[in-house]
């Protein structure tokens, strides 16, 4: 009788093991938020270097968020964006649909009027860090989802005119948009990890200490 108790205990006892040992999911990493000022400071200063830059070392546009959905990450990016969804035809081919172009304003009506613009454009990135990353992480940086303000459809006249200046030689032409592109530049470089050189530090400060003291920065960092 007592032999049978104890195989009965040691069964079950296996049975817990998987329950027991089991690993438990990790929560995704919380956003940090802060104000610009504080957010600015936190952004470290060095002399950018654009030398050995090419734009084919940031592979993109690649399968995007969901690799099963056929469309890639500038199609995802636009129906995320979409304020009137268009229609997904064969091929992920986009037809109808309405965007907002916040950089300037537009209402835009044809995704092929759109350019999907880096926040941090990738050469300013190159500059600021990504020429030591690995190829793989500048992929991850090319394509990222992971955070709203990584990737904005906006008009290509405005993206053209943004180029890969930063924000000491460009801002977009809206007045109402410009508070919002700070908070998101700074936002990128955060999460990426990503330095700015002096005369871009001084503009985020001209910024963050003048018509946008009161905005609000979000970033999650990647590891």
């Amino acid at each position: 009788m007592i032999k049978n108790f104890v195989r009965g205990f040691s069964a079950l006892s296996l049975a817990l093991v998987p329950f027991l040992s089991a690993p438990t999911a990790q929560a995704a990493p919380a956003a940090e938020v802060t104000t610009l000022a504080d957010a600015v400071g936190l952004v470290q200063v060095t002399e950018e270097d654009r030398t050995g830059y090419n734009r084919s070392s940031f592979k993109h546009w690649n399968a995007g968020e969901n690799a099963s959905d056929g469309c890639n990450t500038r199609a995802e990016v636009l129906l995320a964006e979409a304020v009137v969804a268009p229609t997904v035809e064969a091929g992920c081919k986009l037809t109808g649909g309405t965007w907002i172009s916040y950089y300037d304003g537009q209402e835009v009506t044809s995704a092929g009027a759109l350019d999907i613009d880096h926040m941090v454009p990738l050469a300013e990135a190159w500059d600021s860090g990504a020429s030591a990353w690995t190829a793989a992480r500048r992929e991850a940086y090319a394509n990222d989802q992971g955070a709203d303000v990584s990737l904005v459809a906006v008009t290509a006249r405005s993206n053209r005119q943004k180029s890969d200046q930063d924000p000491a030689d460009w801002m977009p032409p809206s007045p109402d948009a410009q508070c919002q592109y700070i908070s998101e530049w700074v936002s990128t470089k955060l999460r990426w990890q990503l330095t700015a050189d002096d005369r871009e530090l001084e503009a985020l400060k001209v910024y963050a200490d003048g018509p946008c003291e009161d905005t609000i920065v979000r970033y999650t960092l990647v590891p």
